[in-house]
């Protein structure tokens, strides 16, 4: 079983900065995927980064150039480094992990975040 337990969200102006991180434990291996997705009301939940089994990021277009997503195998914490944020970055974000070996899925309990203009 794996936990994950999200932390860093927060109210922040237009052009600010947050960062999230991401704490898991119970069974999880360095070549499980994880990551961090967020979602808006009566919207789907969408891909925001990724640290894929091999290692390599991905990310979504609308937050290229401006969110880095990082990892800590030695301390199983997964962070997302917010810049210029924007009104439409405002989301539940919500931390991810895939496992290698299953692909079996887990969720963090979410952690808002919140851009004013």
């Amino acid at each position: 079983q794996v936990q994950l337990v999200e932390s860093g969200g927060g109210l922040v102006r237009a052009g600010g900065s947050l960062r999230l991180s991401c704490a898991a434990s119970g069974s999880i291996s360095s070549t499980d995927a994880v990551g961090w997705y967020r979602q808006t009301p009566g919207k789907q939940r969408e891909l925001v980064a990724l640290v894929t089994h091999s290692g390599s990021t991905n990310y979504a277009d609308s937050v290229k150039a401006r969110f880095t997503i990082s990892r800590d195998n030695a301390k199983n914490t997964v962070a997302l480094q917010m810049n210029s944020l924007q009104p439409e970055d405002t989301a539940v974000y919500f931390c991810y992990l895939r496992t290698w070996r299953t692909s079996r899925e887990y969720w963090g309990q979410g952690t808002q975040v919140t851009v004013s203009s």
